[in-house]
């Protein structure tokens, strides 16, 4: 049975062509790329190009303004601790109440351990940012504000752009944690006034394990580990090449496959989306229905459970998710579907499919079959639905 992968927002398939520019750099380039000689230039080179790649994906202006990290949580943090030394008098942070747990848990740490105060900005039931509240957060005495490009549960995209502008205003920095969106939708920081940039590379069929911190120019910066003098003193360690160069390779098939994310991608999760809410009777598409990542479907069922479903699928072959991996284990309903206050007969009941380019018409034509057997069958074993009885399909202003 052919396996159907629709999780590429919890980790992608390394594409073959990252693994081979990946495998040299394990055996005949393997030198350390601060050393003197002919092995190390050469593998310094390797990284300067990796650089250059991740700039064009992500129009930043310099090369050197990308900081290679381990991945996006320590993107994340460092960005957050760095502000906070370096914006010496400022000790307030705004983010949102959707952000990633790599941003929310620092946070909440903070909050507690060092009395920084954390503004959590809220969101409407599609997710989109309350931007008068965000306004009324902004103050002398902050920071930082550190806000997702595109929630990895949703799809919906911020404005981000207008949103570091205010910042700028009110004398703060702005990070944006960009894992979802890199890749998936065109980014030209050049032409922002975003300070910081959050990257992971098995978010875009690059190897776990590393990641990316841009760093505008000019922008007041602390390391966060210490030690040699490596990424221009921005992060200690010895690089990491196999996976810095998968990256750039990475970054150089995300750039010519964008016009695929936003066409072919879209369609095939158009076409799945559609095709459910048909199919299935009590669920609709959370997010924003106007602006959202081209790959990303979340669809509350109601009067159902997430894990039913999922255990389900994955007999049949089919691979998605009830939410952020990084929340997987708790039977609560995530903590975005809470924050856009999903109703609880349907928060539990959420699935999410991130489809990439590998994906087929024939694996949306497998959970088209598959699906509505299986929500038939396990409502038919929920005492909620048997109360609720078959109401009318909720509103879908996506495809109003």
């Amino acid at each position: 049975m052919k396996h159907v992968y629709l999780d590429n927002n919890a980790t992608t398939r390394v594409d073959p062509q990252v693994v081979s520019a990946m495998l040299p750099f394990f055996t005949e380039q393997f030198g350390n790329a601060s050393s003197m000689h002919a092995f190390g230039a050469e593998v310094s080179g390797a990284i300067k190009s990796a650089r250059k790649s991740i700039q064009a994906l992500i129009g930043a202006e310099h090369d050197y303004e990308i900081v290679f990290t381990s991945g996006g949580t320590e993107s994340d943090n460092t960005a957050i601790l760095s502000a906070l030394e370096a914006m010496p008098g400022r000790d307030e942070i705004i983010t949102t109440a959707v952000e990633h747990p790599a941003l929310l848990q620092l946070c909440d740490y903070l909050e507690k351990s060092r009395g920084i105060h954390v503004h959590v900005i809220p969101v409407d039931t599609h997710g989109r940012l309350d931007i008068a509240a965000y306004k009324a957060a902004l103050s002398p005495k902050t920071a930082i504000v550190s806000i997702m490009w595109a929630n990895n549960e949703t799809g919906t995209i911020f404005p981000v752009v207008e949103l570091a502008e205010l910042a700028k205003e009110a004398g703060a920095l702005f990070h944006t944690d960009a894992v979802q969106a890199v890749g998936k939708i065109p980014i030209d920081l050049k032409s922002t006034q975003i300070d910081m940039l959050s990257i992971s590379g098995h978010k875009l069929n690059a190897p776990k394990g590393i990641g990316v911190l841009y760093v505008r120019r000019g922008t007041r910066f602390r390391s966060l580990l210490k030690g040699g003098h490596q990424e221009r003193g921005r992060r200690a360690g010895t690089e990491n090449t196999p996976a810095i160069v998968g990256l750039g390779k990475a970054a150089e098939l995300a750039l010519a496959h964008m016009d695929v994310e936003n066409t072919r991608v879209r369609e095939l999760r158009d076409r799945l989306e559609k095709g459910l809410l048909q199919r299935i009777p009590n669920c609709f598409v959370t997010g924003d229905p106007y602006s959202r990542l081209p790959n990303t479907c979340n669809i509350a069922f109601e009067f159902i459970e997430g894990e039913g479903m999922l255990l389900l699928l994955n007999r049949e072959g089919i691979a998605c998710s009830s939410g952020s991996a990084c929340a997987s284990g708790s039977l609560e309903p995530s903590h975005v579907m809470r924050a856009m206050n999903i109703p609880y007969t349907a928060a539990h009941g959420a699935l999410r499919f991130s489809l990439s380019r590998d994906n087929t018409d024939e694996d949306v034509d497998r959970v088209l079959d598959a699906l509505p057997k299986i929500v038939e069958k396990l409502r038919a074993l929920s005492p909620f639905w048997a109360g609720a009885g078959e109401a009318p399909k909720t509103f879908n202003p996506v495809y109003a």
